[in-house]
């Protein structure tokens, strides 16, 4: 619910943004915030010249699709152990038979 959520101050790159977030999530929001930040700093280290827009944009993409990544591995997962799991009952079932 709208009233149950709490206001933080978030820095991405040079801007600060105000959020309304789930108590729950400040430490994962803070931890976001954190490695989108480093990933800010390391581009900016590393492509010299560009602007602070550039700098979020390949970050958030960097982001994004290590998310991604992440999701695909989780699916994959998901999928391995649906697949052993059936495996597993019909060596059940096999060995009922004897």
């Amino acid at each position: 619910m709208l009233e149950d959520l709490i206001p933080v101050n978030i820095v991405i790159g040079d801007r600060s943004y105000r959020l309304k977030i789930e108590p729950k999530d400040e430490e994962l929001v803070r931890k976001i915030i954190k490695l989108i930040n480093d990933r800010i700093l390391e581009f900016k280290t590393n492509f010299a010249g560009k602007d602070m827009q550039d700098y979020i944009a390949m970050a958030l993409i960097w982001f994004a699709t290590e998310q991604s990544r992440a999701g695909s591995e989780l699916i994959a997962y998901q999928e391995i152990s649906e697949k052993l799991a059936a495996m597993e009952a019909m060596v059940e079932r096999g060995m009922e038979g004897k």
